[in-house]
């Protein structure tokens, strides 16, 4: 099978293509004709600097395709099912850029009849956004139809694979979403996911915009920039609000008052999705794919997720693209079945 590897950390060039035999599935594991593998932020990251497992890895948290056969101890009706998979690369040298993978089973998810497309960009900025959905003092723990109808949601940059995705469930789950962007172009996608409000932080002023549309303050924020964003997120909290931090664009610290937010009981959750609490990824795992099934989530410039599309040879384009900060999701097709 075709491969993309990497045997040292570094630059998108130590991505190459190489031909590696097809795996076996181990115990508890499925194997997976691979369809299309999404690149997520992490991707780089990782490449850039995190351990090899196994003195190589396949890049690709996430994925879509075909189960061809399964390890002992896993139901052999899953043969034939096209599923989604969420970090397959975590910890395992086995990610989605390749032809074949090997995943535990319960990170291979029935997909259905959506698109493989979709089923690549749901794993890690869903997963991600469904937690900042639900970690607050006042959210629910698990998101539905309803689950979020008397909340208002913000999301700082909306135009982002996450901030298009924590829209996307806020809006399934019947919120209130208000998103920011800095451009009319990236307005317009908001828009395009769902978002009720857009606000252009370039050119209004964000937190007298939310105030008018939420005068009590907003039940949680996604937050794409807390350092840059910090000083405008406290003054928009409702009294036991919170603020979700999954990402730390424009800034590596935090400065917070303390008395502003001791008083409204307000929190600053962090979010890192590979090590939430296993109970809370399962529920967003399920919540996600559901979600899917029901059509509430998709990925498109409908859906105010561009889709750029590279082939396996060229994942180290594909790399840079999101190392890039390209607006929009980056696919890489891995087989001719999508």
């Amino acid at each position: 099978m075709k491969a993309i590897v990497y045997e040292r950390t570094g630059d998108a060039s130590v991505l190459q293509l190489v031909d590696r035999p097809v795996p076996e599935p181990g115990p508890g594991e499925v194997l997976v004709r691979v369809a299309v593998s999404g690149v997520n932020p992490t991707d780089w990251k990782a490449r850039r600097q995190w351990p090899l497992p196994a003195g190589w890895q396949t890049p690709g948290q996430d994925g879509a395709g075909v189960v061809e056969a399964v390890g002992q101890g896993v139901d052999p009706e899953l043969i034939g099912e096209r599923v989604w998979l969420w970090e397959a690369a975590w910890r395992r040298p086995w990610g989605t850029a390749a032809e074949y993978t090997v995943v535990p089973v319960r990170q291979a998810v029935r997909l259905g009849d959506a698109s493989f497309d979709l089923g690549a960009c749901l794993g890690i900025p869903f997963l991600t956004a469904h937690r900042c959905l639900t970690a607050g003092e006042y959210l629910p723990d698990t998101l539905r139809a309803g689950a979020l109808s008397d909340h208002t949601v913000l999301v700082q940059g909306g135009a982002g694979a996450v901030g298009n995705a924590a829209i996307q469930l806020a809006r399934w789950a019947d919120a209130t979403v208000i998103a920011t962007v800095s451009s009319p172009e990236k307005a317009q996608l908001a828009a395009a996911a769902g978002a009720t409000f857009v606000v252009n932080y370039r050119e209004q002023d964000v937190v007298e915009e939310v105030r008018k549309i939420a005068p009590d303050g907003v039940h949680t924020i996604v937050e794409v920039s807390p350092a840059r964003n910090a000083a405008a997120d406290v003054q928009m909290l409702r009294r036991g609000g919170a603020v979700c931090v999954y990402a730390d664009d424009g800034g590596a610290e935090v400065t917070l008052p303390i008395r502003p937010l001791m008083v409204p009981n307000a929190r600053w959750q962090f979010v890192l999705v590979y090590t939430e609490p296993s109970a809370a990824k399962a529920r967003a795992v399920a919540n996600v794919a559901a979600a899917a099934a029901q059509g509430g989530i998709a990925v498109g410039e409908q859906a105010g997720l561009p889709l750029h599309h590279h082939p396996l040879a060229a994942a180290a384009a594909a790399h840079q693209a999101v190392e890039n900060s390209v607006v929009g999701k980056v696919l890489i097709t891995t087989s001719d079945d999508r």
